[in-house]
């Protein structure tokens, strides 16, 4: 755990330093490209002001609506394993915080943000999107979203399956995207993405 006093810039920046070397580095996210665009987005920005001093803590932190800003180590996964690159067009879903948003920027150059409820909505837009990121978790991915995506267009996002939490990956082919798990990991859960519950007996 990551934790800063009310000190100014120098304090977060040894924190920055301390989250690449103690949780990231160590959990095997060592792609340069990850570690500079981590190095370089201040966490403290993305959370409220109060909370600023556990902005770079191995575990989520909460935002005023009621979202969460996810621990550092599921950002350098999912930046890891979609390595956006200057020839992708990005579609974020953003939880809230606007770091995971901050952080493609860093790497893209074309990036557009969403919300949860606009992204999981019913819609009949059509898109060209190259790359995917979804800042939580989801039981499921709506069609009209997968729409957004260009045919071989990727997908990660967190994927909650029977109250787990996994990194997941997958890729549109043939107008489908199949969602692959990864690495189990805490997630925050986006109520939004959540399948519709039907009568059991």
């Amino acid at each position: 755990m990551t934790m800063v006093d009310e000190r100014p810039a120098e304090s977060f920046a040894a924190a920055r330093r301390a989250m690449i070397d103690c949780q990231l580095r160590v959990s095997g996210v060592n792609q340069d490209f990850v570690l500079a665009a981590m190095a370089r987005v201040p966490r403290e920005k993305h959370v409220a002001e109060n909370a600023a001093a556990l902005a770079y803590i191995d575990r989520a932190v909460p935002l005023p609506s009621g979202a969460f800003l996810a621990a550092p180590l599921f950002y350098g996964r999912l930046l890891g394993e979609a390595a956006p690159g200057a020839a992708d067009k990005v579609l974020v879903v953003d939880a809230g915080s606007g770091y995971l948003a901050a952080l493609a920027k860093e790497l893209a150059l074309e990036v557009e943000v969403t919300d949860p409820a606009s992204a999981a909505a019913k819609s009949r837009k059509r898109g060209d999107f190259t790359l995917l990121l979804i800042d939580g978790a989801i039981e499921e991915l709506p069609a009209s979203l997968a729409a957004r995506l260009a045919e071989g267009g990727r997908v990660v996002t967190g994927l909650v399956t029977r109250g787990v939490t996994r990194l997941a990956a997958g890729r549109k082919v043939g107008g489908e995207v199949a969602l692959m798990p990864l690495a189990e990991m805490g997630i925050p859960i986006l109520p939004d993405f959540a399948l519709a519950r039907g009568w059991s007996f």
